[in-house]
């Protein structure tokens, strides 16, 4: 909102303000000492015109900087550097931006993943928690802000007792679907309710009675359910993640498909090796065919 002096109050829509920054840049130029706009113009005015148009081109500078940041730091978590995104985005916590919080976020728990000592990681997920909590206050409209919610609430469920674990699983459901409303094609999503139907009909016997006792309706899926968002995913963006061809596998094998369960497991243990999920997946995968 930019106020000129003795103008009336008005609203510029900022992809409007990139849209036309080279002209304001000109603009900018025409009211300097001895631009054109300068003679004939009031004195007052011609402030307003300049300490306005400086504003919008800070405004903009400060934008495209921050995308070249939350680019590298995009192409440090590809390459597995999460330190370094930490390293990246921390100071940048205090502009309050949604899309800097979900990415430091993220780096976060990838990091936490790696962390052997229980407390340790746990406090460090903690933090996780702490950023996507406050990314979703910011922006409720971003499907990677109710993705990484999800999985930070799944996260700290390791923590909880059964019953909390057990009453969480509706709430983690609802921003993995929430998420994909606001993106159908996120393919990690697509994994993650894949997993969160695949448990869900693994529950044994015994959980089901406490989330009987805690719900009027319980969680409920088959391993049918959790078949098709994992084929889904791997439909969106084929070869993606290692884990989802683990998880393919496993779930062939619930439903008695043995000719299926072996190829996808073959290829989670022939999947290149860049993550601790990359070495989980094929170590579990190579543990499951031994046995088939």
């Amino acid at each position: 909102m930019f106020n000129f002096i003795g103008l009336r109050r008005f609203t510029i829509p900022f992809n409007t303000l990139i849209r036309f920054y080279p002209l304001f840049s000109e603009i900018m130029k025409t009211t300097t000492r001895n631009g054109p706009l300068h003679f004939g113009l009031p004195r007052k005015l011609k402030i307003a015109v300049f300490t306005t148009l400086s504003g919008v081109s800070i405004m903009i500078s400060t934008e495209i900087k921050l995308k070249e940041k939350l680019k590298e730091a995009d192409d440090l978590f590809d390459q597995n550097m999460c330190d370094e995104v930490v390293r990246l985005l921390e100071p940048l916590t205090d502009i309050k931006d949604a899309d800097v919080l979900w990415r430091l976020c993220r780096a976060k728990y990838t990091l936490a993943k790696d962390i052997a000592d229980r407390q340790m990681k746990k406090n460090v997920i903690d933090e996780a928690d702490g950023l996507i909590k406050e990314a979703i206050s910011l922006n409720e409209a971003s499907y990677q802000v109710h993705k990484w919610m999800a999985i930070l609430i799944e996260a700290k469920s390791a923590y909880c007792s059964l019953k909390e674990k057990i009453m969480q699983a509706y709430e983690i459901k609802k921003h993995m679907l929430r998420a994909l409303e606001l993106n159908p094609k996120d393919a990690t999503v697509h994994h993650l309710l894949g997993c969160w139907c695949f448990e869900v009909a693994a529950l044994p016997w015994y959980q089901r009675k406490i989330a009987n006792t805690i719900f009027a309706a319980p969680p409920n899926s088959s391993f049918e359910e959790a078949l098709q968002h994992f084929l889904r995913a791997e439909e969106v963006d084929p070869q993606f993640y290692s884990m989802n061809y683990l998880m393919l596998g496993k779930t062939y094998l619930r439903l008695n498909d043995r000719e299926k369960a072996t190829f996808y497991l073959k290829l989670a243990c022939e999947y290149p090796q860049k993550t601790t999920d990359d070495a989980k997946a094929k170590e579990e995968a190579a543990s499951i065919l031994k046995n088939i």
